[in-house]
């Protein structure tokens, strides 16, 4: 029997309201209603060890194709700024854009709790998939989308078009807001940032907010809805999703050479660096060392600083480790320092973390702005 489409959609549905049951089932109507393979093209990557390799519509057929397009997960769309639809062979790298999984748009809109009535900026439009689902439940005339890559920008216009949907669309770096249609009562965000940039400050009715995913060059990342108060301070705790955005393209790290480890200082542990594989613990050292990337290999961890060439490394000795340092920066000092005043705080979720922002200080605090805290960059 071949597959129908609305009978997919239906199940996708159904399958996100049993997983996430806090799911408003307004959102998962919206689901329902929208139809997704409208927003994929005709090929999709998927990652293999060659790299990402591109798979086309008339390759696994049309049922097989509405199944991949009907499953709750994220199909990237584009590797290195090069289309799905473009690409010959697998492509290395990194992905620049992607159909987010549709449990992903529905947590990220619900958190943010977006209602009738307000106008919403949405960074990232991406395939128009999510301003879609926005569309649908909110009604077009509520919302702003912008997208940093023109190419995108223009099959997503297509998409929406082709879906019966007319937000307001426009090309540009998100990270600077959209001025011409502001002010908003919600900005949300579907790319990761490294700190909230200022121009969302400004854009920003009183009373507004902002819901983004913080992250970094550790890759490590959390979800808050922030509102701003009457005196321009934005405040917000974050979720307990372990989930993230790709970076904005402006915010992503900066390319490296080949890593070459220096011995520099060495000395014994006082943590285990294990606890870097833990998401919250990740989280807490890429807060300590904003600018370092964290790699991993057969002996232990490798921390590079992509501003000033600093670097750590661990190595097992015995029941104990060893870390190696070299470069301006202590990264793991400062790794180390952060990770114990976590553990003191009784190693807690990302819930129990918050946020202080204004377009001039930004930090993420344990328990209270009063406890251990660090600085994001702005």
């Amino acid at each position: 029997m071949p597959a129908d489409p609305t009978l997919l959609r239906a199940a996708l549905a159904e399958e996100i309201g049993s997983t996430h049951p806090a799911s408003d089932p307004r959102w998962c109507d919206a689901v329902s209603a929208v139809p997704r393979e409208l927003f994929l093209g005709s090929t999709v990557f998927r990652a293999t060890d060659a790299g990402w390799e591109p798979v086309h519509r008339a390759q696994v057929g049309e049922d097989e194709w509405l199944r991949m397009v009907y499953s709750d997960r994220t199909w990237v769309t584009q590797v290195e700024e090069i289309d799905a639809a473009d690409a010959t062979a697998p492509v290395p790298g990194s992905p620049t854009s992607s159909a987010t999984l549709p449990s992903l748009v529905l947590r990220t809109a619900q958190v943010a709790g977006l209602h009738s009535g307000q106008k919403i900026l949405e960074v990232g439009t991406g395939t128009g998939y999510s301003t879609a689902i926005l569309c649908h439940r909110l009604g077009a005339d509520s919302i702003v989308s912008i997208e940093y890559d023109p190419g995108l920008a223009a099959s997503a216009a297509a998409h929406l078009s082709n879906a019966g949907y007319a937000p307001t669309l426009a090309v540009g770096d998100g990270l600077k807001g959209c001025k011409e249609h502001a002010d908003y009562d919600a900005i949300i965000a579907t790319c990761s940032v490294r700190s909230i940039p200022h121009s969302w400050f400004w854009q920003l009715n009183e009373g507004g907010s902002i819901t983004t995913t913080i992250s970094g060059w550790m890759l490590a990342a959390g979800m808050i809805r922030l509102e701003l108060d009457d005196e321009g301070t934005a405040h917000g705790r974050f979720t307990d999703d372990n989930i993230t955005y790709m970076l904005a393209r402006p915010h992503e790290r900066p390319p490296t050479s080949v890593f070459l480890r220096q011995d520099g200082t060495t000395r014994s542990t006082r943590l285990d660096p294990d606890l870097m594989e833990q998401w919250t613990g990740r989280f807490v050292a890429q807060l300590a060392a904003p600018s370092a990337e964290l790699m991993t290999s057969s002996s232990g961890i490798i921390l590079r600083d992509t501003a000033t060439g600093s670097q750590a490394w661990t190595e097992a000795n015995g029941p104990a480790w060893t870390v190696h340092q070299h470069g301006p920066l202590r990264l793991w000092d400062q790794v180390e320092e952060a990770l114990r005043a976590w553990q003191d705080a009784g190693a807690p979720d990302l819930t129990e973390f918050g946020m202080t922002a204004t377009p001039y200080e930004q930090t993420i605090w344990i328990g209270s702005a009063a406890g251990p805290q660090w600085r994001l960059p702005i």
